[in-house]
């Protein structure tokens, strides 16, 4: 079983940045990576159907006999975790916007969070987002239109960096002195967004303690794979291979999986 490798999905390719976390992380770790570009994105679809998208990769990624899965995308995470969780036997371990950590650091008492509708939308973040804003000011804003162009390709485009100077302006006006990026496509603009941003602005995202738990997880549950050799990394996308390869610099090869 320790083996086996561990599953990922997101509604595209940018749970990559997570992919690449783990993969850094935990480098003798067999990976399965389902991109579901064709649904991509999930932000703006119904919570009914981001679950049943949810449940779709889940088992495929179950059927592929991964030994824990990482629901590498918020909005699914936020819509879909604890279904999958109370439904399915295998461990998983979700992503969700660092509110906790930039409200405990900010100094101007205000953040800024940048996320899907869906995330922005559901319990669980307004849960999250109650609990720790307390004193603090928070600004939300829906990327609208950011996955698409990342999916296509376009990071470093006129049209993206015009999208994100009119959603972190409000943010700018309200004195953040931290960006949340709360969908796992987003740590893809990072160079762009230290480019438009102030400099004392702080850029948080998740990748690093999604890895960390998922080596927790593993451990607790004595799933670690002790085996030094080369690991198995499989990548599967149901879109176009070659954007897949691209924003991983063609370390790896991808397979396209009509799922």
């Amino acid at each position: 079983m320790c083996k086996e490798p561990i599953g990922i999905f997101d509604s595209g390719i940018g749970g990559t940045s997570i992919f690449k976390e783990i993969n850094t992380l935990l480098p003798y770790e067999a990976i399965i990576y389902l991109a579901d570009s064709k649904n991509a994105p999930y932000g703006n679809k119904s919570a009914e159907d981001i679950l049943q998208l949810s449940i779709k990769n889940t088992e495929l990624l179950i059927n592929k006999g991964c030994k824990v899965i990482v629901v590498a995308c918020n909005t699914a995470t936020t819509n879909a975790i604890d279904y999958l969780r109370k439904n399915y036997n295998t461990p998983f371990i979700g992503i969700e916007p660092a509110i906790k950590p930039a409200s405990l650091k900010t100094t101007t008492k205000s953040i800024g969070i940048l996320a899907t509708k869906g995330t922005l939308s559901s319990s669980l973040f307004h849960e999250t987002s109650n609990l720790y804003s307390k004193g603090i000011t928070i600004i939300e804003r829906i990327g609208e239109g950011i996955v698409p162009l990342i999916e296509a390709g376009k990071i470093d485009s006129d049209e993206m960096r015009n999208l994100l100077l009119t959603y972190t302006q409000p943010m700018l006006d309200a004195n953040i002195d931290y960006l949340v990026l709360g969908c796992t496509h987003y740590p893809y603009l990072i160079p762009l967004l230290t480019k438009i941003l102030p400099q004392h602005i702080k850029i948080i995202d998740s990748g690093l303690a999604v890895a960390k738990q998922t080596k927790s997880i593993l451990e607790q549950a004595c799933l670690l794979n002790k085996d030094r050799s080369i690991p198995k990394i499989e990548l599967y996308t149901n879109k176009d291979t070659t954007i897949l390869e691209n924003i991983l610099n063609h370390k790896f090869k991808a397979t396209f999986l009509d799922f």
